[in-house]
């Protein structure tokens, strides 16, 4: 899986790559963080039938069928693929495994010695069945649908690695980050490199763009965020490129709030996501206008519904709509949706923006 690759193949029909491209469409794209999960029936199904959650992201028939369920039920406009951020770590070494009703569970890494027992660069082999299914879903969806990989950002990443758990548990590391800022800095150096392998093995599997999450940034105080979040996402974009040039990326350092102009200026990404706790005009007008952003309906709407949810929609679509626009969520699709209120928020976008 080395050496350069051609530029991704254009996809006629696309609006979520003709949005990325830079065009402002009278109907945006909408696709939905967590748009496959447990408030699926068909999902929770196929979760029962898979075992353990890791069982299910590596199961690449399993892990299609699930990708493809949300496009099938609301004709979205990206599948994404349906994986977890934590492979990168754990196909680095350390060990992984989620709790029924807990969520993620890893070995925490509390010092240099820690992380140095892991690998010095991602196994893909461990990966291949994460690729073979980007291939097969690629191959089923419509030209006109568009298929996102993603990887979890460096510094999202080893919050997860150095506390040993999920949720919004991140001093462990950014304590680390202050007591040994040169031993955290080697850890962020090589979630850069093994998040650069499992990008590009996405897109040459057919992924036709990816996704960063740096779902914890935000809370970052602005020098500590520029180091931490802005550095290594920019560096993830720059080196993914060089081996697949044109590559469509897309960044979300959720609650950036005042730090986005900066983050924008220096990532050099297709699309800025926003949550929804952002200021949309001002983070308008903080992004150059030919760069798409996406967001940033509250995910509590999309369980409220009605009123309350078409006023959301419309909030987004009255901020952003003048520019490149993706409508997504400010964060993902929570466990107790009602499935109607996706089909829903679809029919008032297309509606409302025809």
């Amino acid at each position: 899986m080395s050496g350069p690759v051609s530029e991704p193949t254009k996809r006629d029909g696309s609006r979520f790559l003709d949005t990325l491209s830079g065009k402002t469409l009278s109907v945006p794209p909408v696709w939905l963080m967590r748009q496959a999960g447990r408030y699926l029936p068909e999902y929770r199904a196929l979760r029962a039938e898979a075992g353990s959650f890791l069982d299910l992201c590596y199961n690449p028939a399993l892990a299609t069928e699930v990708t493809l369920q949300p496009i099938r039920r609301f004709d979205l406009d990206a599948a994404i693929l349906f994986s977890d951020i934590l492979v990168v770590p754990h196909a680095l070494g350390q060990e992984v495994r989620f709790v029924e009703g807990e969520g993620p569970r890893l070995d925490p890494l509390t010092s240099r010695a820690d992380f140095r027992r892991l690998r010095e660069a991602i196994d893909l082999d461990m990966l291949s069945p994460v690729y073979e299914t980007v291939s097969r879903v690629r191959a089923e969806l419509a030209p006109d649908k568009a298929l996102i990989g993603f990887c979890g950002a460096p510094y999202t990443v080893a919050t997860y690695m150095v506390a040993g758990r999920g949720g919004d548990e991140q001093a462990p590391a950014r304590l680390m980050a202050y007591l040994d800022p040169d031993g955290f800095a080697e850890l962020i150096d090589r979630l850069v490199e093994a998040s650069v392998a499992h990008l590009v093995a996405q897109l040459r599997a057919g992924a036709d763009a990816v996704q960063i999450f740096d779902s914890w940034a935000g809370d970052l105080p602005p020098a500590e965020f520029a180091r931490w979040s802005t550095a290594p996402i920019k560096a993830l974009c720059e080196k993914v490129r060089e081996q697949v040039p044109g590559a469509k990326i897309l960044a979300f350092a959720r609650g950036a709030g005042a730090k986005l102009g900066g983050f924008a200026s220096a990532v050099p990404a297709d699309a800025f996501g926003l949550a929804t706790s952002e200021n949309l005009a001002a983070a308008r007008s903080v992004v150059p206008y030919d760069i798409a952003l996406q967001g940033a309906v509250d995910p509590i709407a999309l369980v409220a519904g009605g009123a309350a949810l078409d006023r959301a929609v419309d909030l987004v679509l009255e901020a952003l709509g003048g520019a490149p626009l993706i409508v997504n969520l400010g964060h993902g699709v929570r466990q107790q949706t009602p499935p109607e209120h996706v089909a829903q928020l679809v029919a008032r976008v297309r509606r409302r923006a025809g």
